[in-house]
């Protein structure tokens, strides 16, 4: 009869757990509940106003003058954003996953700069990196339909990076050929002191930067930069049209289903399991 009493208990006490953990996921990680709306825009206005103390804290007579104020109010918001990462690993099924994502990344480089400052010496200018928070905004344009343009451009180019790799791997070798040869042409006279400098000076004029801190001189140089330039225009549409097929692509599914067990997204629109782990919606 204890047993079956302490069974029970144990059993009641894990299933309030995992109603605890549901409903402290549905709070942080979703939008359509007034809760969930209220912590977002709390969320919001924690990271705008804790990047206007980095920004603050980065203008010596401001610093100079409030320095405690803005040291005690960043303190504050990384204990906050601490404990919001760690509500976060706690509530969502796969915390691996959440750990080594984007926003996992970022939520973490968003605290541990101040820690790190605590025990190595010199390490404030690390704190420049909490301007990083100012990412985070992304996570709560789960509210507008930004959210999902985002995320399907991320997948684009997910989708797009096999292209886009063997795309600039021809334009490194286009350019190391032009560069190479321009060193030729032109030599140490004319500014193009080393093939390393020649492939910069390709760089800069195939992305039509034109910095003019080398040029060519000679009349076969000044041919080829024409070639390059030309080049360079045809080079700048080839992207833009591989991505703008994925996205084509990818505007069929549905970013903001957001998998409650595993955390997936990218759904197609009249899913109503997910692709990943079967979990109903």
């Amino acid at each position: 009869m204890l047993q079956n009493n302490l069974f029970m208990k144990t059993k009641n006490t894990k299933n309030i757990s995992a109603t605890s953990k549901r409903k402290l996921y549905e709070i942080i990680f979703e939008a359509d509940t007034p809760a969930g709306k209220l912590f977002d825009i709390v969320l919001l206005w924690a990271i705008l106003l804790s990047v206007a103390v980095v920004m603050l804290n980065s203008v010596s007579s401001v610093e100079h003058q409030y320095g405690r104020i803005l040291k005690i109010a960043e303190w504050f918001f990384t204990i906050l954003f601490t404990i919001e990462y760690i509500l976060r690993i706690i509530c969502v099924p796969q915390k691996f996953r959440y750990i080594k994502s984007f926003f996992g990344i970022v939520d973490f480089i968003a605290v541990v700069p101040t820690y790190i400052g605590i025990f190595v010496g010199g390490a404030h200018i690390l704190l420049v990196v909490r301007i990083l928070r100012l990412i985070r905004i992304f996570r709560v344009f789960k509210l507008a339909r930004y959210l999902k343009e985002g995320r399907i451009m991320l997948q684009a180019l997910r989708a797009s990076r096999p292209k886009i790799i063997v795309f600039l791997v021809t334009v490194l070798t286009v350019v190391t050929i032009i560069g190479a040869t321009m060193y030729i042409i032109e030599g140490d006279e004319n500014g193009f002191t080393s093939i390393p400098r020649s492939i910069y000076w390709a760089i800069v004029t195939m992305t039509t930067v034109g910095y003019g801190d080398i040029s060519p001189k000679t009349p076969l140089g000044q041919f080829l930069a024409t070639i390059i330039m030309i080049l360079g225009y045809a080079i700048i549409a080839v992207p833009t049209g591989m991505i703008s097929f994925d996205v084509m692509k990818t505007s069929g599914k549905d970013f903001l289903k957001i998998c409650p067990n595993c955390g997936a997204t990218g759904h197609d629109t009249d899913a109503k399991y997910c692709k990943y782990c079967g979990t109903k919606f």
